[in-house]
C-alpha cells in the first residue's frame, strides 16, 4: 500500500508540530493509529496478557458470575451469531468498588489484581495523554483534560480453530468509547479496518506497540471532525487470539458535546448533549453495530 497506513504516532514526540499534525491527520481521515515509544514496560504487558489468558481460562460457570450494572459489561459468551467470540469486560476500572467486585466474582488472586492496576493505571495515564494532545491538534486545551472521564477493560477472546480458517470472528463495528488503546496479539493477526479508500485490509502485529482506535464518543466530542473507525475481526489462522483493550469512554456526571471552541458558524452544532450511559444502553438496547446509535442524538 502506499500509503503510510496505519500511521504511527512517537509518544516521545507527540508534542512537536510535526507530529501533532500528524495525529490530527490520522484522527480526522481514519480514526485509528499505532503508537511507538509509550514507556510502559514490556514486562508489565508480558504480565498482564498471562492474566487475561489465565481469566479466560476459568470455567464457563465461573466467568459466568461476572455481571455489569453497565450494558454491554461483565462476561459476554459465544453466541448463535458470533460463536467464536468471548469477552470479560471490567467498567469504571478507576472505582475501587468495580474492581473488588470483580475480584470477588472471578476469584482473582492478590497478584493479579496488581498486575491488572499496574497495567491499567499506566495505560490510563498513555491514554490520556494521547486523548489531551488530540483535543491540543483541534484547538482545544482548557477542559480537556479526560482525567475523571469513565474508562473500561475488554479482554477478548477468539477461539479460533484450522477449522475456522477465514470465518469472520466478529462483525463489523464502531466502539461505544472516545477511543481504545489496544494490545492486540503479536503472534495471530485478523484485525482489519478500512483505509482512505473504504477497503478494509489487515492490521499487522506491531510488537512493543500499541493500537488507538476512536470510537463514536469521540466523533460526537470533535463536532464531526474526527472519524470514529469501522473494525472487524477475521480468522486468519486456526489459532486462538487474545487482545486487551483500555478504553475512554465518557465524561462522568456530565454531557457528552463539543467543546465551545469547536462550535461556530462554519461548524453549527451536530449533535445533542447527551449522558453516556444513555447512548451506551440505547446502542446495546437497538443492537447496533456501527454509528447508527449516534446518528439517533443527531441535530437536524
Amino acid at each position: 500500500m502506499a500509503e503510510n497506513f496505519p500511521v504511527v504516532i512517537d509518544v516521545e514526540k507527540i508534542s512537536e508540530k510535526e507530529e501533532l499534525k500528524k495525529l490530527r491527520e490520522a484522527c480526522e481521515r481514519f480514526g485509528s493509529f499505532r503508537i511507538i515509544n509509550h514507556s510502559i514496560p514490556p514486562t508489565l504487558v508480558a504480565d498482564m496478557e498471562k492474566v487475561v489468558e489465565a481469566l479466560h481460562d476459568l470455567p464457563l460457570e465461573v466467568k459466568k458470575r461476572h455481571t455489569e450494572a453497565i450494558s454491554g459489561g461483565g462476561y459476554v459468551g459465544p453466541t448463535l451469531c458470533v460463536s467464536y467470540y468471548e469477552a470479560i469486560g471490567i467498567y469504571d476500572i478507576s472505582s475501587s468498588q468495580s474492581m473488588n467486585n470483580f475480584c470477588s466474582q472471578l476469584q482473582v488472586s492478590p497478584q493479579q489484581r496488581q498486575i491488572m492496576e499496574a497495567y491499567g493505571q499506566a495505560v490510563h495515564g498513555l491514554a490520556v495523554k494521547i486523548a489531551q494532545k488530540m483535543a491540543e491538534s483541534l484547538g482545544v486545551v482548557e477542559g480537556a483534560d479526560f482525567e475523571d472521564w469513565l474508562y473500561e477493560f475488554k479482554f477478548h477472546k477468539y477461539n479460533f480453530t484450522p477449522e475456522t480458517k477465514a470465518y469472520s470472528g466478529f462483525r463489523a463495528y464502531t466502539d461505544s468509547s472516545f477511543l481504545s488503546v489496544l494490545k492486540d496479539d503479536e503472534n495471530v493477526g485478523g484485525l482489519e479496518i478500512p483505509d482512505s479508500s473504504f477497503r478494509f485490509v489487515p492490521i499487522r502485529p506491531f510488537p512493543g506497540s500499541f493500537l488507538v482506535n476512536l470510537g463514536d464518543i469521540a466523533r460526537a466530542w470533535s463536532n464531526g471532525r474526527f472519524c470514529s473507525v469501522q473494525q472487524r475481526v477475521l480468522c486468519e489462522k486456526g489459532y486462538k487470539r487474545l487482545s486487551i483493550a483500555t478504553l475512554i469512554l465518557g465524561p462522568k456526571n456530565k454531557n457528552v458535546q463539543a467543546p465551545e471552541e469547536l462550535v461556530n458558524h462554519d461548524h453549527p452544532r451536530l449533535y445533542q448533549p447527551f449522558p453516556y450511559e444513555d447512548y451506551r444502553n440505547l446502542k446495546v438496547y437497538k443492537k447496533f453495530d456501527t454509528d447508527q446509535t449516534l446518528k439517533l442524538f443527531r441535530l437536524a
